[in-house]
């Protein structure tokens, strides 16, 4: 019981269920292993012990829970109300320049809040200001709530902010106050956009993979002739650099900056004064050899080869001196980035010398604060300011995506998309190391579709550090994916309630919980976006702890909602009607990780997949069960009337699933782009690595063809798709 009592105060289960019938048990070593890593000893019954009566000791005499939230126009949280009458608290704002609240001071007649929580419990109400709290020595439940603010209360400006807090007798305490807006903005009005994964979409300037000129210019085209409100990219986080590097945008370097290689090089304001132009013209030509090889030839899209060409040629247009416009722009993004933007550039320039990651650099360099890191920065000073001009460059580019979507009339404008984690060797898994879990990696459990669990190979941040820093990390990371978004999809959204946390050497199946203080990590994610004036959509498909989607709606977070998925799970197991849609999230028929609609209306995808040895059941077993399920789809979309094609038109299936899509309330619609091609490949096969190329398809038509961004917005097929978004009568825009 000690070793589970001690795993709960530190927010690590000692068991989950996979299922509402099935309960398994973590084994002690991996709770064990789990604690270790969040620094508290646990490896022998005394260790446990000891550790426990050092947990209970802090929880016992302590005034405030680490963090505390406030949502405006809601009630304050009993470890506000709670608190012992005389009690004073005194908040240091986030923004100093802003007026200060008055120091507060807690009535010295306000009855005693084990008294209150006993009239509490009488159903009386406590005239101090609400519902007391109970517990020992005056500990508040931090997770009730009382009816109203009370009048000694006077809230502050929305922000993160340091409480403390001064209890009569001379007893302290401090904490994080997070005061938030109830709810994240809502998309301006029901919209539908394209769903897309940029490096696919080359045009015919491209250097062998989409840009970020691309991106502008497929926002641009699609607002204006579409009338889409939004597109969605994959994340754009920096990646490891080497080769080969990992084609995956859910493995990056940094999630805090972008990747370089989505610059457009001709769209920088220096490209025109390089002095080198035969050298420039040479690379030209050379990427425009890698397009060709791509689009006519076959080739998979190489990232590594594209940035060889961009890096050669930035290093080119680095030469030319900045105006004093635009060199004054530059030292402002380089103060308001400040250490991170530092710290990020170090890393890129020390990787240069001695290798992607930092576990196998000098030991003295391991560190970001050593003596010879510090000396390293110094020695390193042009190549550390060529990685800060190149983020600067890059953030640059993706404020003119975002400009060019809103011009172009879009609601929302550019979705960008949060991963989960950062690889291990990388640049914030070193700049910020004593955030993160050492040995362990983020994963998750077995389920009905994977018996072995999963391991992702992306370490977690620890909750205690965070806490501690008053979310100093997830701020920053939120703030500058939301600088330049119309909104922000966030990949595993139940991450923000609790995560599967696996030791390293162990199978997946061997992992456990370990949860956050999901209404701090909500609270600091709504507020980001306020501020950004941001829309925020989670992906929170497959297992999701209960309570964790209602949460999520309360707060303005939207959900993921795929077609194929949508079933009426608790009845009879048909598809869901449209009308029983939930209103506040994204809609799709399909994502990057699954199947492309006409692959699932062929059963293309179970051959390729039984091609591959992914199968747990002979082939014609899941061809059968495959044929079944869309069948039963495509039979309902007709009794609907959205089928006025008839069977065996799969152009025309496509157009019936969107059609259906809506139908639903759903406020945002996405299309995922290559199914307004035809496209039958995947762009990620999940479960494979060299087997299948993840990552590395450019969209094609249904003859597998690649086709440009130019070709793309003459393709008949998807004009005729889009045709299904001008005729909304089905369901119309009302003022929802």
């Amino acid at each position: 019981m000690g070793l589970s009592r001690l795993a709960a105060l530190h927010g690590v289960a000692t068991s989950y269920s996979p299922s509402a019938d099935a309960t398994v048990s973590v084994p002690d070593d991996t709770v064990v292993a789990v604690l270790a890593a969040l620094g508290v000893d646990a490896a022998t019954p005394e260790a446990v012990r000891e550790s426990l009566a050092a947990a209970e000791s802090a929880a016992r005499s302590r005034l405030l829970p680490p963090t505390l939230v406030v949502w405006t126009g809601e009630p304050l949280p009993a470890a506000l109300t709670g608190l012992p009458p005389g009690t004073t608290l005194e908040i240091h704002l986030e923004d100093p320049g802003s007026d200060p609240p008055p120091r507060m001071r807690v009535p010295a007649d306000r009855p005693d809040p084990a008294v209150s929580a006993r009239r509490a419990a009488d159903g009386r109400t406590d005239p101090g200001g609400g519902r007391g709290a109970g517990g020992t020595g005056g500990v508040p439940d931090a997770g009730a709530q009382a009816p109203a603010a009370p009048a000694w209360w006077t809230e502050p400006p929305l922000g993160v902010h340091r409480l403390a807090v001064r209890a009569p007798g001379g007893r302290t305490g401090s904490g994080t106050l997070v005061v938030a807006p109830p709810r994240a903005p809502r998309p301006p009005a029901r919209s539908h956009g394209f769903l897309v994964q940029l490096y696919s979409l080359l045009s015919a300037r491209s250097w062998g993979m989409g840009d970020l000129g691309d991106l502008a210019d497929l926002a641009a085209w699609s607002g204006r002739m579409l009338g889409a409100g939004f597109v969605q990219v994959n994340p754009l986080h920096a990646a490891v650099p080497g080769r080969p590097s990992d084609p995956s945008p859910y493995r990056p370097s940094s999630r805090r900056f972008p990747d370089p290689v989505h610059l457009h090089i001709e769209s920088i304001p220096e490209y025109g004064h390089v002095t080198d132009r035969g050298t420039l013209d040479d690379l030209r030509q050379d990427a425009a050899t890698l397009s060709d090889t791509v689009l006519n030839k076959g080739a998979l899209i190489d990232r590594d080869a594209v940035w060889e060409l961009k890096r050669q040629a930035l290093e080119l247009v680095r030469e030319v001196p900045l105006t004093p416009g635009r060199r004054a722009a530059y030292c402002d993004f380089l103060a308001e980035q400040g250490q991170a933007l530092e710290d990020h550039a170090l890393w890129c320039a020390l990787a240069e010398v001695h290798g992607p990651d930092w576990h196998t650099w000098p030991a003295g360099l391991r560190d970001p604060r050593s003596k010879e890191t510090a000396r390293a920065r110094g020695e390193l000073l042009d190549r550390v300011d060529l990685h800060c001009r190149l983020a600067w460059l890059t953030d640059g580019q993706l404020a003119d995506a975002q400009r060019a979507a809103l011009d172009a009339g879009m609601s929302v404008g550019v979705v960008h998309d949060l991963a989960v984690g950062v690889h291990p060797g990388g640049a914030d898994a070193w700049a910020q190391q004593d955030a993160f879990a050492h040995g362990m990696s983020v994963g998750a459990p077995p389920d009905a579709f994977n018996a072995r669990g999963q391991d992702w190979g992306l370490p977690p941040w620890r909750p205690d550090v965070l806490a501690a820093s008053g979310y100093a990390p997830y701020r920053g990371l939120l703030r500058g994916l939301l600088a330049h978004a119309g909104a922000l999809r966030i990949d595993h959204v139940m991450g923000l309630f609790r995560l599967w946390w696996v030791p390293e050497g162990r199978p997946p199946t061997e992992g456990t919980y370990v949860g956050h203080d999901a209404e701090a990590m909500l609270a600091v994610l709504v507020l980001e976006a306020h501020r950004a004036g941001a829309v925020v959509m989670g992906e929170d498909l497959g297992t999701v702890e209960p309570g964790v989607r209602e949460e999520l709606a309360r707060r303005g977070v939207l959900g993921t909602s795929v077609l194929w998925f949508e079933r009426d799970w608790a009845g009879t197991g048909r598809p869901l009607a449209p009308e029983q849609w939930r209103e506040d999230c994204l809609a799709t028929v399909t994502t990057h990780d699954l199947p492309s609609t006409a692959a699932r209306l062929s059963g293309d995808h179970v051959t390729l997949r039984h091609r591959l040895g992914l199968l747990t059941r002979p082939l014609d077993q899941e061809l059968t069960a495959d044929a079944a399920d869309t069948t039963e789809w495509l039979g309902y979309l007709s009794r609907l009337g959205l089928l006025p094609e008839g069977e065996g038109d799969e152009e025309g299936a496509v157009r019936a699933v969107h059609r259906f899509l809506l139908r639903t309330p759903a406020r945002m619609t996405g299309v995922w782009l290559p199914d307004a091609l035809g496209d039958r490949r995947p762009q990620n096969l999940p479960g494979t690595w060299d087997q299948y190329p993840n990552w590395r398809l450019p969209v094609a038509d249904a003859e597998g063809h690649p086709v440009t961004l130019e070709e793309l917005a003459a393709a008949p097929r998807l004009h005729r798709l889009m045709e299904v978004f001008e005729r909304r009568g089905d369901h119309p825009e009302s003022a929802r």
